[in-house]
């Protein structure tokens, strides 16, 4: 028997939660990955040209962003940074707790504004077009919240 659509609009988004804030079962999630984490931990490299914790997480950030814009049927270009996909990060001079707390803040209004745009298109026959996107945000979250705890793990060494 085939699910419903309500009963599909609800595991979409129970998926979605899981993957970036909500208790599972497979460890911790994106936010949970990210919880504690200090400036000094975030602009972290384990090596010349890899990605620190900080530069992962406005990586989700973009990615929320860009699924939000194709379901809202927006165009791209105005993202909150200047350029697409990573974001060299801590800017000079600006490794402060402030500016991580901003760049996770950011993070959290695009997951949230993802979220409310798959609420309301998964309500409409445009939904069933968009579940792709939306369980690959909710694959990438959970993908690089395991980078970000293999990172911190490697801090530790």
């Amino acid at each position: 028997m085939s699910p419903t659509k309500a009963q599909t609009a609800q595991l979409v988004l129970a998926l979605l939660d899981e993957a970036y804030e909500r208790k599972t079962w497979h460890g911790p999630n994106l936010k949970q990955s990210l919880k504690g984490v200090s400036v000094v931990q975030a602009a972290w490299r384990p090596g010349a040209g890899r990605h620190n914790i900080w530069e992962l997480a406005l990586h989700a950030a973009y990615w929320k962003y860009v699924a939000r814009r194709k379901i809202e049927g927006g165009k791209r270009g105005s993202f909150m940074l200047k350029g697409s996909n990573f974001f060299p990060r801590p800017e000079k001079g600006n490794a402060t707790e402030e500016a991580w707390a901003a760049d996770r803040k950011l993070l959290e209004r695009e997951h949230r504004a993802l979220r409310t745009a798959v609420a309301k298109v998964l309500r409409t026959t445009r939904g069933d077009k968009f579940l792709r996107h939306v369980y690959g945000v909710a694959f990438h979250d959970v993908y690089h919240a395991g980078q970000i705890r293999l990172l911190r793990r490697l801090q530790e060494r």
